[in-house]
């Protein structure tokens, strides 16, 4: 998919020095979580946005930074969904002041924006249209600027007003360095990878993942399955999983992912060992156990030692590795190991991995190995919408603009 996604890039234009005096409207991905008091608790959104921004600024741009925050409803702003700690903490990374803008649509407080100035925009999901991709929204936001940059990846697969429809309407269209190197990376991972290519996709449902889990079985060497998920494919080799979580209803296609897996000579390695306990709490007793031992009131949080040791030995003779989620309980110590043994296998290896998603975000900061893994995707959603094969809306918009500017 690489060599087919053909877009402008920032740095194109920059190297073009097309936009000195220009204003330059970059769409980022500023939803960072926040504390009871709207105290930003991590702001690795934040930090990842700032190349764009800097480079922006360093190439003579004026420039205006627009972002999304939680779930406002369009049209009725509350204090809480306020940009205004992320413009302080944006302050501090730039070492430059960036204003607050309110009202910004119509091109308020925006006139007299000069190059090396930056303003943020307040929450872009506060507009009504936005959420429908309105053209009338993004025809008006679209006046705001000469160079429109999509900078998002994580909402790269929302078709909304300020990730697509002012990519339709905005006399340039191009893609940030952030969201080019997601689609860099994904691409080097998915459609050209060094063999074997190896997938870890664990979560607590089947069905959330289920087309993921297909499309992956299509392509890969060795489809790890954890978490939830793990135990409907042991259920579907006939083992005994207690009361663990499952969908009964899809064992079948579990074992239809098993068997398109086996006719190609890969591999869906189910579990030999688990931890189990009898209740799901943090102060759970843990106990390994053969899978042949699992009793009916055991609750399976996480894969055994002899497992993991199988599967990092999997791992450690990969070429590419893709990593969507733990394989267990991680959160709770005593069900951490398995997830553990397997970040630190993938951090060893001399394969390029490509890592997202929430929960493995956090498994990846947990462990330390942030350094150590080949590209830590910044978006969720749009991250296994791309494992999927989906083509992403914003990024489609890009490439036709590219197409259609006869560039």
């Amino acid at each position: 998919m690489t060599a087919a996604l053909n877009f402008t890039r920032l740095q194109d234009l920059i190297a073009q020095h097309a936009l000195q005096g220009k204003r330059v409207f970059i769409r980022a991905d500023l939803n960072v979580p926040q504390d009871d008091a709207g105290h930003i608790t991590e702001d690795t959104r934040i930090r990842a946005s700032v190349p764009a921004i800097r480079a922006a600024l360093d190439a003579g741009a004026c420039v205006m930074v627009a972002s999304h925050l939680g779930r406002p409803t369009e049209g009725q702003f509350k204090s809480g969904d306020s940009l205004a700690p992320v413009a302080t903490r944006l302050s501090e990374l730039l070492g430059q002041f960036v204003a607050l803008k309110q009202n910004w649509v119509e091109g308020l407080g925006l006139e007299d924006l000069k190059p090396g100035q930056v303003v943020l925009l307040e929450n872009v999901r506060v507009n009504v249209g936005e959420k429908k991709n309105s053209d009338e929204l993004a025809q008006k936001m679209a006046k705001l600027c000469d160079i429109y940059v999509n900078d998002a990846f994580g909402t790269a697969h929302r078709m909304e007003a300020s990730t697509y429809g002012i990519a339709k309407f905005a006399p340039v269209a191009c893609a940030g360095p952030l969201l080019a190197a997601e689609l860099d990376a994904l691409g080097r991972a998915l459609n050209a990878p060094a063999r074997p290519l190896l997938a870890i996709v664990a979560g607590s449902k089947v069905s959330s993942k289920l087309s993921i889990l297909k499309a992956l079985a299509e392509k890969v060497d060795h489809l790890i399955v954890g978490g939830g998920i793990a135990n409907t494919f042991m259920k579907a080799v006939g083992l005994n999983i207690g009361k663990s979580l499952v969908e009964v209803g899809l064992v079948g296609e579990a074992k239809a992912i098993i068997d398109m897996m086996a006719a190609r000579g890969a591999q869906v390695p189910i579990p030999l060992d688990v931890v189990c306990a009898k209740q799901f709490s943090p102060t759970a007793a843990a106990t390994v156990k053969d899978v042949a031992d699992v009793a009916d009131d055991d609750l399976i949080l996480d894969i055994g030692p002899k497992t993991a040791r199988l599967m990092a030995a999997q791992i450690a003779t990969a070429g590419t590795i893709v990593w969507n989620g733990p394989v267990g309980v991680f959160e709770f110590e005593q069900f951490g190991e398995g997830t553990k043994t397997l970040a630190l296998a993938i951090a060893k290896a001399k394969a390029f991995s490509i890592a997202g998603g929430g929960d493995t975000l956090a498994a990846i900061a947990n462990y330390g190995i942030a350094d150590k893994i080949g590209y830590i995707s910044t978006g969720g959603g749009a991250f296994l919408e791309f494992l999927e094969g989906k083509t992403l809306p914003a990024v489609d918009i890009l490439m036709r603009r590219r197409s259609l500017d006869g560039a």
